[in-house]
């Protein structure tokens, strides 16, 4: 199998237009099944929205009913009879009777709202219970009543504050049935209700949540407190917030939406099964799985059809052009009558292309003959007549006064000079190292030219001696120095030094050239400023030559700086990158 594909040209015409097109039926056979996908996704948020609007009105109705609850407990404290008389201290026979009042006020107020399942009224003097609650079908029995009234005692035993606006309720578990319950306390007194969550989940329990979805209350850390029914699915997931709706369960086929109360610590939310959701779906299925297979009963035909108008002439034409590359130039292509017209301009400007091949070679030839003319032109200029000259001069007059050590100190001063000279032109980067070494050797042979009249100075890092830098690139400002700088009259200072920029983008390596001379005229740094080409003098050739061979080698990523030094002197830095781009070798 790998062999066989191994064997494809993948970059042939004819893979490309067959990947091409199945590029196109593989994409709309996708969008198919992502339109299904993504109404599946409508109908889920069209469901979720629904039911979130629904339990989000139940549970704004059930906040608003525990906050009638609070104000009527207010309203019993602050102005019913029983209930002030049992807060303040009164004959024993008058607390029996305020007893049995308030025991007949509390259960004809379970009357008129019927969404509380309890209330009471505690006196802390006595250590008394006054309540009034529901069991309309049996299940607050007494066990449960002695457990809620335990219960109120240790809470009412921990709450100290008075009346407080939208106090919060709390969760209380009765018997394995979960309750909400309320206490508020003033002076020696402490009135509370209670309320099942079956009781606030009534209105929605007749939902339509399927056989295995329900609704359900769930405390803050996702438990479930109360559902409708029991729950199959052992895996869903109540802690990702209610928010917004998602998908749950062992295989995600569960859609959950809910709301949080404002009042409590408790939200209720729905678990719809999807198959109750999706009923409608496999239709939609079916007619994406009809789609799909059209599509791929469609494809052969348009491969054949490809084949012959266009796959069959672009063959015929890589035949002829492969023979042509073997060297074949009488070749020319046949006109085929039933061939579209695209193709026939293509034959008669292929054939046209032919003819004219030859001509395109020698006038490839002559200009590689007038690159390689333009090369040595360069080269020539980087030496410089003047100093071979006087080397030539210093050498003869050295052999009048017989200093035949000198002359051969001499001599190999130029050996090394033109040595490096020439087999650097060969090279787009040398090491720095070489490069200085090649700099010190040059200083020498000025040294012996003008005796006493500089001095000179290398001040560069062991670290940085292998970076990669243009050959000859710093002899050009120390020929300048030589040239421009010294004087007979005071001897010149001449420093190399180099720096590396770790804190730019990319790590720069900083080359300067100072000396104590007096420095550019301000003609030539304004040339030098504005960029100006010095081809047409001769005495900027090597700074002119030094910018382009920086810019072809790195681009803008390179920079040369000239400015004269205070209180004077000429000073010129080299920026550099410290790693050359396509592995040193110069751009094209």
């Amino acid at each position: 199998m790998i062999r066989r594909l191994a064997a494809i040209h993948w970059n042939s015409i004819r893979v490309k237009l067959v990947l091409g097109l199945l590029g196109v039926a593989v994409p709309l056979m996708s969008l198919l099944i992502y339109m299904s996908y993504y109404s599946v996704n409508v109908i889920h948020n069209q469901v979720a929205v629904s039911n979130k609007n629904l339990i989000s009105i139940q549970m704004r109705q059930i906040d608003s009913q525990l906050s009638e609850i609070e104000r009527h407990l207010v309203s019993l404290a602050s102005s019913e009879v029983g209930v002030l008389k049992l807060k303040d201290a009164v004959p024993d026979n008058e607390y029996m009777m305020a007893k049995s009042d308030v025991f007949r006020k509390l259960t004809s107020d379970l009357a008129v709202y019927p969404y509380i399942d309890g209330l009471f009224v505690y006196s802390l003097p006595h250590q008394e219970f006054v309540e009034a609650y529901k069991d309309a079908k049996g299940l607050f029995t007494y066990a449960s009543l002695m457990e809620m009234r335990q219960n109120l005692q240790e809470k009412i035993g921990q709450e100290g504050r008075s009346f407080v606006f939208n106090p919060e309720w709390q969760l209380q578990e009765i018997q394995g049935s979960y309750y909400a319950v309320q206490i508020l306390r003033d002076g020696n007194l402490c009135l509370g209700s209670w309320v099942s969550l079956k009781t606030l989940m009534s209105p929605l329990s007749m939902l339509d949540t399927g056989d295995t979805g329900a609704m359900l209350f769930v405390d803050e850390r996702g438990n479930p407190l109360y559902t409708t029914q029991t729950l199959q699915d052992k895996h869903l997931d109540f802690t990702q917030g209610f928010q917004t709706y998602y998908m749950s369960g062992e295989n995600k086929n569960y859609l959950v939406v809910g709301e949080t109360s404002g009042k409590i610590n408790l939200s209720m939310a729905a678990v719809i099964p999807d198959k109750l959701t999706l009923q409608n779906m496999p239709y939609l299925k079916k007619m994406v799985g009809w789609f799909s297979a059209f599509a791929l009963l469609l494809l052969p035909v348009s491969l054949w059809f490809l084949r012959k108008v266009l796959l069959l002439p672009l063959q015929k034409m890589v035949r002829l052009m492969r023979r042509i590359a073997e060297g074949n130039f009488n070749l020319r292509m046949e006109s085929v009558p039933s061939a579209s017209e695209e193709f026939q301009l293509v034959y008669s400007t292929f054939d046209q292309m032919i003819s004219r091949i030859e001509e395109l070679k020698i006038h490839v030839y002559e200009e590689q003959i007038s690159k390689q003319r333009s090369e040595l032109k360069q080269l020539q200029l980087q030496i410089n007549p003047h100093f071979f000259m006087n080397s030539l001069n210093i050498l003869y007059h050295l052999a009048q006064v017989k200093q035949y050590g000198l002359i051969q100190e001499m001599t190999l001063c130029l050996v090394h000079y033109f040595r490096y000279l020439f087999q650097s032109n060969n090279q787009p980067l040398v090491m720095l190292r070489d490069e200085l070494q090649h700099i010190r050797n040059y200083l020498h042979i000025q040294e012996l030219r003008l005796p006493g009249q500089f001095k000179s100075e290398i001040q560069v890092p062991d670290y940085l001696l292998d970076t990669a830098v243009p050959p000859l690139m710093l002899q050009t400002f120390v020929e300048n120095t030589i040239k421009h700088a010294v004087r007979a009259e005071e001897p010149t200072l001449l420093v190399i030094e180099a720096v590396l920029d770790d804190l730019a983008e990319e790590p720069m390596v900083c080359m300067t050239i100072r000396d104590t001379g007096k420095g550019f005229p301000d003609e030539v740094l304004e040339e030098i400023r504005i960029g100006k080409s010095w081809m047409g003098g001769k005495d900027h050739v090597g700074l002119w030559n030094v910018r382009e061979r920086l810019r072809l080698q790195y681009g803008d990523r390179a920079a040369i700086e000239c400015y004269n030094d205070d209180p004077q002197g000429a000073v010129v830095e080299l920026i550099i990158p410290l790693r050359p781009d396509r592995d040193g070798k110069e751009l094209p």
